[in-house]
């Protein structure tokens, strides 16, 4: 017989299960984590064949982040009630199945179904297989399962792109959703042998209610974020769903104060330290998610690359987060880390500020530099900052600190792709708007166009070349110049916007101080 707890897989695997067990578990959540970033690497190929704007198509990683933001704070409830096992299994299935709808989607609309499903059953595998580690490792060896857990989780994003853009460049963008699935298949075969079934032996209560407002909460934020700028900020749809998110932002806050199974623990933010954790969290969700938005849109839109390139600049940033973060982990051991965490917050603001200065010509090489600063700095922000915010609290409130810093970095990633988005709309459109003063009969117009023609008549070119370029196709091919520049602007705007950001982060990490010993 099959055994089904925890105790029968140990006594008949012995030392070896917790390498089964972390084996089994690691198959979901790398097909998880890959499907979180590869799709940037798609998405013009997607813009393109479905007609979406940057509005439209930033819903397909907005809405993965936001489902696998809220289904987290759901992964200890569906454990307790249905056992580690099933709900494994029932995640790498709807998992599947999303891949499958995203992989056939006849529309946009489909697509972000999909989307939705897949950040789902993320949000339950990613808690799972961590609580898995634990249970398996005993606690002198946790340090290392945590190290074997974060190198999966870094190794998927940074080989994932570029495998990614291979599939794209020889196949089609629907490839990226079939590279999770057997990852998935594989996590099937061995849950049966290697996970145990336990129940909890009282049937634990959820908080359906509050977590219905937090999902409507959630959605109807990115809502007004992702129709504003198109529709207008003081629309009906963005008025109205702001009032929404007002609304079922405080209807879940005073359930969760008022209700005794709450999913999310609002006390632990009333801690100033944890609070100004939590702060960084955000903002690191943010930088994290939405440079992994931004960059393979901007060097595939607008320097030319194709989907392989665009992966390939992407892998030797997640190598150097490999090698840093066991390092690091190590470091924030020994070290204070508001530190490690302040040294790392430099480092990504760093690299956003180097690529503010990018263009048409930046080199691959120098690019890829300027996102390897980043990506080292997140390896010393990514060990400390759960230790950090952990440390100022009781001990009676770490778990629940636990659950809070991961929903806000979540969080972070789902509502930062979406303001960068907007920010990166509004810059290229006022930018398009500044340049939109280069019209035919202007001064600004007539001196460009008399340059082009000092240029192409000591190049040799035709003696009439004056009207030619004076003429409706001379202006169109300077609205297209203005048009990219417009476009290359409203990128480093972004960037430089990210580069603040995460600059002002360090105040709330300098409060991050641990607690101090009594005398």
């Amino acid at each position: 017989m099959t055994p089904v707890t925890a105790e029968q897989l140990v006594e008949r695997y012995g030392d070896r299960y917790k390498w089964f067990a972390t084996g089994t578990v690691m198959l979901g959540t790398i097909a998880m984590v890959l499907s979180a970033t590869i799709v940037n690497v798609a998405l013009p190929d997607i813009m393109g064949e479905f007609g979406l704007g940057q509005d439209q198509a930033q819903w397909l990683s907005t809405a993965f982040l936001a489902s696998m933001t809220a289904n987290m704070l759901a992964a200890a409830w569906a454990m307790a009630r249905f056992g580690v096992r099933a709900t494994y299994i029932a995640a790498l299935l709807a998992f599947i199945a999303g891949s499958i709808l995203g992989g056939f989607s006849p529309s946009d609309t489909a697509l972000i179904v999909a989307r939705v499903i897949q950040g789902t059953a993320a949000g339950i595998v990613q808690p799972l297989a961590m609580v898995v580690i634990f249970q398996a490792f005993p606690p002198e060896r946790r340090g290392t399962a945590m190290g074997i857990y974060g190198v999966g989780v870094i190794l998927a994003p940074a080989l994932g792109p570029t495998i990614g853009g291979m599939l794209i460049d020889n196949y089609s963008w629907r490839y990226v959703f079939f590279l999770g699935p057997p990852f998935c298949l594989a996590g099937l075969v061995l849950a049966p042998t290697f996970l145990a079934c336990n129940r909890a032996q009282k049937s634990p209560v959820f908080d359906w209610p509050g977590f219905l407002l937090l999902c409507l909460a959630i959605g109807a934020a990115l809502t007004a974020l992702a129709n504003g700028q198109r529709q207008g900020w003081d629309s009906p749809l963005v008025t109205g769903s702001g009032v929404a998110t007002v609304a079922a932002a405080v209807a879940f806050a005073l359930r969760e104060r008022h209700t005794a199974s709450p999913i999310l623990a609002l006390e632990v933010y009333l801690n100033p330290r944890f609070l100004a954790a939590s702060v960084v969290a955000f903002i690191l969700g943010l930088g994290l998610y939405g440079s992994t938005y931004l960059v393979p849109q901007f060097v595939q839109t607008i320097q030319g690359y194709n989907p392989t390139e665009s992966g390939l600049l992407l892998m030797p940033a997640g190598v150097a987060l490999g090698i840093v973060f066991p390092l690091a982990g190590r470091l924030s051991d020994r070290l204070e880390p508001r530190g490690m965490i302040m040294f790392g917050l430099f480092l990504f603001a760093l690299s956003s500020l180097l690529m503010a200065r990018a263009d048409t010509s930046t080199d691959f090489w120098v690019f890829a530099g300027w996102v390897v600063v980043g990506r080292i700095g997140l390896g010393f922000i990514l060990p400390s900052l759960n230790s950090g915010a952990l440390r100022v609290l009781d001990h009676a409130l770490v778990s629940q600190g636990a659950g809070a810093i991961n929903f806000t970095r979540q969080l972070g990633g789902a509502l930062g792709v979406s303001l960068l988005t907007v920010a990166l709309d509004r810059q290229t459109s006022l930018y398009a708007n500044d340049f939109s003063a280069l019209q035919m009969g202007q001064g600004a117009t007539t001196d460009t166009l008399d340059a082009l023609i000092l240029m192409l008549g000591r190049a040799g070119v035709v003696d009439n070349i004056h009207v030619a370029l004076h003429s409706e196709e001379a202006y169109q091919f300077l609205s297209r110049m203005m048009s990219a520049q417009a476009s290359v602007m409203g990128f480093r705007q972004s960037f430089l916007l990210v580069a603040v950001i995460f600059f002002s982060a360090l105040v709330p990490a300098w409060f991050m101080r641990p607690r101090r010993k009594p005398s």
